[in-house]
């Protein structure tokens, strides 16, 4: 049941003013003994991880389950329906920056590329995907002013996708809003002859947080979290997707009771990281099935934890 209208402005004012708090870590000082269940979580996220990339020393994961390096899409320069792809990456544009991240050095990105431009890790082998259902999960941290800083429309710090966001794609960004406003979608892969559900829509799988109040110099953990995806070839009636947002270690929203599938050729498809963003982006990780409330707690409350023998 929608709440009352002052009951919803209040619940926005409260995520709004918790988020724009910051995040020193959950409060946790490094070096910290880790208690019995962050040992268990730990364990556990170590099993389910397919692909983490901390940023320490190089842009390349740390660990992968397929490709660890960088590559580079940008739109074709005559065909608007193609895509160029590069090996590599623009390092001008991004680098490390050694000792800047919320535990050991950070992704930085000091402006946007031409063309569209986007850095991407191959999806095969990194991403959980299969026909007949899977699930999955993302986390990581972000340092930046998005009404000051960003010099495009829309900016996505991770997006997951084989064509776009709309179609196929498990994202946050930020919009376009005055101040801008933080956004998930989980969208289905358009079939053909179908048309995709504009972000606008009143329908379109997405969580909203308006006016998130990220600032230059604070930390924000962000999780996304997913199950019961591409179903679709085992019961074409299941309406049991889930996906999921966390900020700082608190569930924001979900998308849920619907049918959505990916459909992805993952040999096509990419872990796109700071698509238009400019700032700092931390400890990255991709895992093979959804997260438990303990294990984001786990990871928001210990950055490094991942990186602990």
């Amino acid at each position: 049941m929608p709440l009352p209208g002052y009951a919803h402005h209040l619940m926005l004012i409260l995520v709004t003013m918790s988020l724009a708090c910051g995040a020193a870590a959950g409060g946790v000082t490094a070096g910290d003994k880790l208690t019995e269940a962050e040992e268990a979580a730990k364990s556990a996220l170590k099993k389910a991880l397919t692909f983490r990339a901390s940023f320490d020393e190089s842009l390349e994961a740390d660990f992968a389950r397929g490709g660890r390096k960088l590559s580079t899409r940008f739109n074709h320069e005559t065909d608007k329906d193609k895509h160029v792809f590069e090996k590599g990456y623009d390092a001008k544009v991004f680098r490390v920056a050694r000792g800047k991240g919320i535990h050991g050095g950070a992704l930085e990105a000091l402006d946007v590329l031409p063309r569209n431009g986007r850095i991407f890790y191959p999806g095969l082998g990194n991403l959980a995907f299969r026909k007949g259902g899977w699930g999955g999960a993302v986390s990581v941290w972000v340092n930046t002013d998005p009404d000051k800083l960003f010099k495009t429309k829309f900016c996505d710090p991770v997006q997951i996708t084989q064509k776009g966001a709309l179609n196929g794609g498990i994202w946050f960004d930020f919009n376009d809003a005055k101040p801008r406003h933080l956004r998930h979608g989980a969208f289905p892969a358009v079939k053909p002859n179908e048309k995709a559900l504009s972000e606008d829509d009143a329908d379109a799988p997405m969580v909203r947080v308006p006016k998130p109040g990220f600032k230059q110099g604070k930390w924000h953990h962000v999780v996304l979290s997913w199950k019961n995806f591409d179903t679709s070839s085992k019961n074409t009636s299941a309406k049991d997707a889930v996906s999921a947002m966390y900020i700082d270690g608190k569930l924001i929203g979900e998308v849920k009771d619907r049918a959505i599938a990916m459909g992805w050729d993952l040999e096509r498809t990419g872990i796109y990281v700071a698509v238009n963003y400019i700032g700092l982006l931390d400890e990255l990780s991709v895992f093979d099935r959804p997260l438990t409330m303990t294990e984001v707690t786990a990871l928001w409350k210990r950055p490094g934890l991942l990186s602990e023998p």
